[in-house]
C-alpha cells in the first residue's frame, strides 16, 4: 500500500521523486465540493483524498476525477489528511482525530482531543476593540497529522501535541505547549518537532513524548500580528527549516535546537512549509507577495520569484521545477535554479474576479479591501474576498501529475505533456 502525507513525506522536505510537467496542457478534471478546500490533497493507489470546509473528506479516483465514497465529519475539515497501511488519518474541527477505511470509507475510530479553536488574541492586527478576543481568521489550517513508528502525531486547538497508536487510537501521550498548536509535525530519527502559537519550536521524543529541547522566536505582545508558527518544519540532513509569523525563516539543529540562522522577510509572515533539496530552501512570504531560495548551509537569498499576491502554499519540488499556489487564484511552476517562470495555472474563479479585487497582473487591488465593518469582522470579509478568487492555499502533491486545490470549492487535475500517453511515474 502507498503510503501520502503532508509535503511528501513525514520529515516534510516537499521533495518528490517523479520529474513534474515542463509545460501545462490544460486541465484533465475538476471537482467541486460543497464548501472551500484549504488542506492539501492526498494521492495514493489511484485515489486522491481531498477534505473540503463543506465538512466531507472525499475519495477520488485519480484517473477519471469521479466520486469514489466520501466520509462526513461533524464540522469543517481544514486538515490534509495522510494515508498509511489502507487507512486515511485527519483532523476535523470539532477536535478529533478520525481515521476512515480508504477501501470503505467507514470509520475505525475517532479520538478526541480536549476541544479545538482558533488562534485568538486582544487586539490581534490592531482590530478594535482592545478589550475584544478576536479569533483569528488567517489560522487557516488544523495540524496534519503524520504516520510513523505506529503512532499518529498531529497537534491541537488545545495546546497539546498527540501521539496515538495508529491501529487503536489509544492514546500513547500528550504534550502541552501554552498556546494553539496548528502546525504539522515532522518526524526525523524518532523525533517530532512542531511549532505553536505560543512562539516556541520544540523537539519532542517519538516515543516518550518528553521534550528535548525548544527554541525561542520573536513575539509582538500588543497587536499578536507577528507571532506563533502556522509553518510546519521540514528536516534535512540534521537541520530543522521552519517559517515563523514574526517574520523569519529559521534553520536550526535538530539535535541541539542550536540557532544556525535565520532570514528576515521584512516583516511578511512565512506561513508555508520550506521545501528543502540539493542545499537550497524554497518559501513564500504573505505581504511581501515573494517566492525565495534560501542556500541551506547560510541562509543567503538565492533568488526572489515576485508571486504578486500573498503566499500561504508550501512549495513541491519535482524535477527541476517547483510548484506552488498563490491567493491570486495561480499554479506557478517556477524554475528551481534561475528562479524563472516555467508556466502558470489560474483559477477560473481567478479569471471572473467578480470582485475585482486583482490587478491585470495578478497582483491585488488594495482599493477592493477596503473596510466593511471597521473591526475584525473586516478580516473574515477579507477572506471571502480571496475564497472567490479560488486562492491556493494549499500544497500541491505530485504523482504522475501535478494536484491542486482552490478555496473555490474546487480540486484540479492538471495534465502535463507525457502524462496523455503514459500512466508511468514519469509524468
Amino acid at each position: 500500500m502507498a503510503q501520502a502525507t503532508f509535503h511528501g513525506n513525514v520529515a516534510r522536505t516537499g521533495v518528490y521523486e517523479s520529474p513534474g510537467p515542463r509545460q501545462l496542457n490544460g486541465v484533465k478534471w475538476t471537482f467541486k465540493s460543497g464548501g472551500p478546500i484549504v488542506a492539501s490533497p492526498a494521492v495514493a493507489d489511484g485515489v486522491v483524498y481531498i477534505a473540503s470546509m463543506d465538512t466531507y473528506l472525499y475519495a477520488i479516483d485519480q484517473e477519471t476525477g469521479k466520486e469514489k465514497w466520501k466520509f462526513k465529519s461533524r464540522m469543517p475539515i481544514a486538515s490534509s489528511p495522510a494515508v498509511a497501511g489502507g487507512t486515511l488519518y485527519f483532523v476535523s474541527s470539532s477536535g478529533a482525530l478520525a481515521a476512515i477505511d480508504t477501501a470503505t470509507g467507514k470509520i475505525k475510530w475517532a479520538f478526541a482531543t480536549e476541544y479545538e479553536r482558533k488562534f485568538e488574541a486582544k487586539n490581534l492586527h490592531g482590530y478594535p476593540s482592545a478589550a475584544q478576543t478576536v479569533p483569528d481568521a488567517w489560522d487557516v489550517w488544523l495540524s496534519s497529522p503524520a504516520v510513523a513508528n505506529g503512532k499518529v502525531y498531529f497537534g491541537s486547538g488545545d495546546g497539546n501535541v498527540y501521539a496515538v497508536d495508529a491501529q487503536s487510537g489509544l492514546l500513547q501521550w500528550k504534550f502541552p505547549t501554552k498556546d494553539v498548536v496548528h502546525a504539522s509535525p515532522a518526524i526525523y530519527n524518532n523525533t517530532v518537532y512542531i511549532g505553536s502559537w505560543d512562539s516556541y519550536l520544540y523537539a519532542i521524543d517519538a516515543e516518550t513524548g518528553q521534550e528535548k529541547w525548544s527554541l525561542k522566536t520573536g513575539e509582538d505582545p500588543v497587536i499578536h500580528n507577528q507571532v506563533g508558527f502556522q509553518s510546519s518544519p521540514a528536516v534535512v540532513d540534521g537541520v530543522v527549516y521552519v517559517g515563523c509569523r514574526d517574520a523569519h525563516v529559521y534553520a536550526v539543529d535538530a539535535a541541539t535546537g542550536r540557532k544556525k540562522w535565520d532570514y528576515p522577510t521584512s516583516k511578511s509572515w512565512v506561513n508555508g512549509t520550506p521545501a528543502v533539496r540539493d542545499g537550497v530552501v524554497y518559501v513564500g512570504t504573505s505581504d511581501s507577495a515573494r517566492f525565495m531560495a534560501l542556500d541551506a548551509k547560510t541562509g543567503r537569498l538565492r533568488f526572489n520569484f515576485d508571486a504578486k499576491a500573498y503566499m500561504f502554499s508550501s512549495a513541491a519540488l519535482a524535477g527541476d521545477l517547483a510548484y506552488v499556489g498563490d491567493h491570486n487564484g495561480k499554479l506557478y511552476a517556477i524554475d528551481a535554479k534561475s528562479g524563472k517562470l516555467a508556466w502558470e495555472f489560474q483559477t477560473e474563479a481567478a479569471k471572473k474576479d467578480t470582485l475585482k479585487i486583482l490587478n491585470p497582473d495578478g497582483s491585488l487591488n488594495q482599493d477592493a479591501f477596503a473596510p466593511i465593518f471597521g473591526d475584525f469582522e473586516d478580516m473574515y470579509v477579507d477572506f471571502y474576498r480571496f475564497i472567490s478568487i479560488g486562492a491556493i492555499m494549499s500544497s500541491p502533491p505530485w504523482l504522475t501529475r501535478v494536484w491542486s486545490t482552490s478555496a473555490a470549492w474546487m480540486g484540479t487535475c492538471m495534465r502535463c505533456s507525457r502524462c496523455e500517453v503514459s500512466n508511468s511515474p514519469a509524468g
